[in-house]
């Protein structure tokens, strides 16, 4: 019995996504016009972003909330000064995966792992 609830554990872990937590780390983020728009870093629930603009006021720190493919922005400046909802993981063919950062109407940045 106990090999069995064992094994059944095991199984369960194993077929979790390859992307679950993969999006924790510092990002380089591009804006739709592919300029280096800053640096974004993810850790918990809890990111700073730094943009390259002098005095931008999307730089700064906030929460978010993790999910299976990506994460949700609760508060701080990427919410509240550009709008942005969600951070999605999503395939890249040169980086192999991506952060796409999203409003309710566009995507706005694609972020790349550093």
């Amino acid at each position: 019995m106990r090999r069995i609830a064992l094994t059944i554990t095991a199984a369960a872990l194993l077929a979790t996504p390859a992307y679950a937590q993969s999006y924790a780390g510092n990002w380089g983020c591009r804006d739709s016009t592919t300029n280096h728009a800053g640096v974004l870093t993810i850790y918990g629930d809890v990111y700073g972003f730094a943009s390259t603009t002098f005095g931008d006021t999307a730089s700064g720190t906030g929460t978010l909330t993790p999910y299976q493919d990506g994460v949700g922005f609760t508060d701080g400046p990427l919410k509240t000064a550009k709008g942005i909802d969600a951070g999605r993981i999503v395939p890249d063919p040169n980086a192999g995966v991506a952060l796409q950062l999203e409003t309710k109407d566009a995507i706005v940045m694609l972020c790349l792992a550093h």
